[in-house]
């Protein structure tokens, strides 16, 4: 297993609660890919560099994981299908 770091935006108008659900739900995700969390880090709300979807602000969490080869494209197929997530990325750390 490779160690993954992914980046995830999601709508800045979503409540507590939502948001939280929706990062354990990502997080579920992983594990169900069979990779294993290492780190959480929140980053908080920030705004934009430029307008998304009508969102001027987003909410950025960095995950780190250890991740199956395949289980990036599953992670972005997922994160595409999800109406929460605005943008997101998935890099290989010490690339």
């Amino acid at each position: 297993m490779r160690t993954y770091e992914m980046v995830v935006v999601l709508r800045g108008d979503l409540s507590d609660e939502v948001r939280n659900e929706q990062l354990e739900t990502i997080q579920g995700w992983v594990q169900t890919n069979g990779g294993n969390i290492g780190k959480v880090d929140h980053w908080g709300r920030r705004r934009l560099a430029y307008q998304i979807n009508n969102q001027r602000d987003g909410y950025y969490a960095l995950i780190v994981a250890d991740l199956p080869a395949q289980a990036p494209i599953e992670l972005e197929r997922n994160f595409r299908l999800s109406e929460n997530v605005v943008r997101h990325l998935i890099i290989r750390e010490g690339d």
